[in-house]
């Protein structure tokens, strides 16, 4: 006599799952938020509901970095901060999220390693743009003063082009051509120190589309060598 078939065990659901087991990622993601969120209180303008530049100068003395420093402008970045000097609460939030911080200590071993976000080309010629949109403080502002200028390129390119910055930022301080740069100018600055070399030149070719303001520098460098 043939042995009777076994029915098929029937397909477990999600109901059939610990309730337990399926909600702790949600506990854990608030869990996070709650002390992200207690982090932004602590540093937060209550009459504002942001961090302003008070609190991100006390901010800046708890993680050990000067508020001056490129590690806090790529902070903004990666928050997609809109306002320069202020954090709201949603940027913090997406920031911190995304850094996998909650803590300060966990704060201070990311910011430590933040300048690492933007070694990738791609990253940091986004971070580059950024940081030209960030220093719009006005609305419908297009173009930043020469002095801004000459600061924010200090901050973000003098530690891998330092004799260029320092060729840029005196020639933009000398002439008289310009008071305020955009974000052609700008972004032109990379390109220009990435291509050409200053021992040579020669490699500068102004029928490539250059912005005149680095026809100018070019004709300036050549002069100033000639003057040796």
């Amino acid at each position: 006599m043939p042995r009777p078939k076994r029915k098929a065990a029937p397909p477990i659901t999600s109901s059939d799952v610990d309730s337990s087991l399926r909600t702790e990622p949600k506990k854990s993601t608030t869990k996070q938020f709650d002390r992200i969120d207690n982090l932004f209180e602590m540093y937060a303008n209550k009459s504002l509901g942001l961090i302003d530049p008070d609190g991100i100068v006390a901010f800046c003395k708890d993680v050990h970095v000067d508020h001056t420093d490129v590690r806090m402008l790529i902070l903004a970045w990666k928050m997609k901060a809109e306002k320069q000097g202020f954090f709201s609460k949603d940027e913090w939030r997406k920031g911190l999220k995304c850094l996998g911080a909650d803590t300060l200590p966990k704060l201070r071993k990311v910011i430590g390693g933040l300048k690492k976000e933007v070694m990738v080309p791609e990253c940091f010629e986004d971070f580059y743009s950024y940081a030209f949109q960030y220093c719009l403080t006005e609305d419908k502002q297009r173009s930043i003063d020469i002095e801004t200028i000459c600061e924010l390129l200090n901050v973000v390119l003098r530690s891998e082009f330092p004799t260029q910055v320092n060729l840029l930022t005196e020639y933009l301080k000398v002439q008289n051509d310009y008071r305020a740069l955009n974000i052609d100018h700008w972004r032109n600055f990379y390109r220009f120190f990435k291509e050409v070399s200053l021992s040579d030149l020669r490699s500068y070719d102004s029928s490539q589309a250059w912005p005149v303001i680095l026809d100018n520098f070019v004709e300036w460098l050549k002069e100033k060598e000639e003057k040796k």
